[in-house]
């Protein structure tokens, strides 16, 4: 048995993305979060995402019950696939299921920051922050509906590139998640705002455009300050990179684009703070 790691931190989409890898490269079998999936289809084991709590998801997802590695030694043996893919946190995590599973050696690493950016990392540790999000590379029909059946949501179909149907995911939000994080979209518009409103050379933002998924984008038109027109592209650049980082700041994540443009030159600032002087329009 040929086996394969793939690891990244918690919350960056490594599960939504196993499929996809595992296509790529061939592998038939996963092994993710306590879970035996062998061609899309749940084989053996339970799923982390479905403890009370982060420890004994930690301890489901590592293996350390005997009775589970059993389980799940037992269907390995039953189907023995050519190609296995252990899906955790880090080397040291999948190193360590595979001994405990006793499938051998671990042959190839990988890693999700191979394959996402760093903005896409962000955008999924922000939506495991503030919706409480898992995902699950199992069909919907595949999980157990009778545990939690009000947290389990039907998730993603995967395509490869050449449009073929490559597997489903599921979509669940364990208990172990109470803590979630609540903004709304004037949270966004805000930050947005205020960074313009510190800026010297913006009079005023006539129109705000903000869209958050899949990735933050933002479209603004500003009134440039007619004292400022001095190497305007530098400047115009400096705001955008102010924006970006206060986001960062804020809400731990990074725009994929944000587009300024001039409407006109006033010598004048208005004041930002309120919607009534600037059309917003909020996805």
């Amino acid at each position: 048995m040929n086996v394969y790691s793939f690891s990244g931190p918690s919350g960056t989409g490594k599960s939504s993305f196993a499929l996809e890898l595992a296509h790529q490269l061939g592998v038939e079998a996963i092994i993710d979060d306590g879970l035996f999936i062998m061609n899309g289809c749940r084989k053996a084991g339970t799923s982390a995402k479905f403890e009370k709590s982060a420890f004994k998801a930690v301890k489901r997802a590592i293996f350390s019950d005997d009775a589970h590695v059993e389980e799940v030694q037992e269907a390995l043996q039953e189907v023995q696939p050519e190609k296995l893919m252990i899906i955790g946190t880090s080397d040291r995590m999948t190193i360590r299921i595979a001994d405990r599973l006793g499938v051998g050696e671990i042959e190839h690493f990988y890693h999700i920051d191979e394959y996402r950016t760093p903005k896409q990392m962000k955008m999924a540790k922000f939506i495991r922050k503030t919706e409480g999000k898992h995902i699950m590379p199992v069909p919907f029909v595949e999980v157990q509906q009778n545990f939690f059946k009000r947290l389990v949501m039907k998730g993603f179909e995967i395509f490869s590139t050449k449009k073929e149907k490559i597997g489903e995911t599921t979509i669940v939000q364990p208990d172990f998640h109470e803590d979630l994080l609540i903004y709304k979209t004037k949270d966004f518009t805000q930050c947005i705002r205020q960074v313009c409103e510190n800026s010297p050379f913006v009079m005023d933002v006539t129109k705000l455009q903000f869209t958050l998924y899949p990735l933050p984008i933002a479209k603004l038109v500003l009134v440039y300050s007619s004292n400022e027109t001095e190497r305007m592209d530098e400047k115009l650049y400096m705001l955008q990179q102010q924006i970006n980082q206060a986001f960062d700041e804020q809400f731990e994540i990074e725009f994929e684009t944000i587009d300024l443009q001039i409407e006109h030159l006033a010598s004048h600032k208005k004041s930002l703070k309120t919607k009534k002087q600037a059309a917003i329009v909020e996805h």
